[in-house]
């Protein structure tokens, strides 16, 4: 072999072979990510704030809304971060069955969460108050739908986790990827909370 294609292949095992992955990328795109989020339930509430009122002769909110399953949906969801804040510390002492545990019992709490969404949701449009029943209903099933969509995807990204971490254990990219979903449910949580106090109970006032 030559000198000169020697050197050339020093130079590309030096500067092509590792892959460039900047510190702090992937939580900064998901932090990106979030912001775009937030314009997306921004556009929500702000339809929901200007149509929630044009009932079109059909029921409102007071008529429909169930307060107390809503509290006890809400519950499941804020037990659900608490959980999925277990499973973080634990997974800091590198207790990995633990931090599977609480993954698991963070998932249950998800679906619980989604299974009374779904209810609500089946029972209104059985009541003949569904999405096209009146503006007021549609921004409801708007709103509250996409929040759903959200647990939903959320709930399919925490399996995909768990399987992650029962082949390969915590390692740095699972806790990497245990922060970003972190990030996730809680940003949900926060939302849920401005959909629990804007349209639930100021629906019932």
């Amino acid at each position: 072999m030559s000198a000169t294609m020697k050197d050339t292949t020093d130079i590309s095992a030096r500067y092509f072979v590792r892959e460039h992955h900047p510190e702090n990328g992937t939580l900064l795109g998901f932090w990106i990510y979030l912001m775009s989020d937030c314009l997306l339930f921004a556009c929500l509430f702000s339809a929901y704030a200007i149509l929630g009122r044009n009932y079109a002769g059909g029921p409102t909110g007071a008529e429909l809304f169930d307060l107390p399953l809503v509290a006890v949906n809400t519950a499941f969801l804020l037990l659900s971060s608490i959980t999925y804040g277990f499973a973080m510390l634990e997974s800091q002492k590198k207790k990995l069955g633990l931090t599977i545990f609480w993954l698991i019992v963070t998932g249950l709490f998800g679906l619980a969460f989604l299974s009374l969404e779904l209810y609500e949701f089946n029972h209104l449009i059985h009541e003949g108050a569904g999405p096209d029943r009146s503006a007021f209903l549609t921004s409801f099933f708007a709103l509250v739908g996409t929040h759903g969509l959200h647990v939903t995807f959320g709930i399919v990204w925490l399996v995909t986790l768990l399987f992650q971490l029962k082949k390969h254990g915590l390692t740095h990219e699972n806790k990497r990827r245990m922060m970003c979903l972190s990030m996730f449910w809680h940003f949900l949580d926060v939302v849920w909370i401005g959909v629990f106090t804007f349209v639930y109970l100021m629906g019932v006032m």
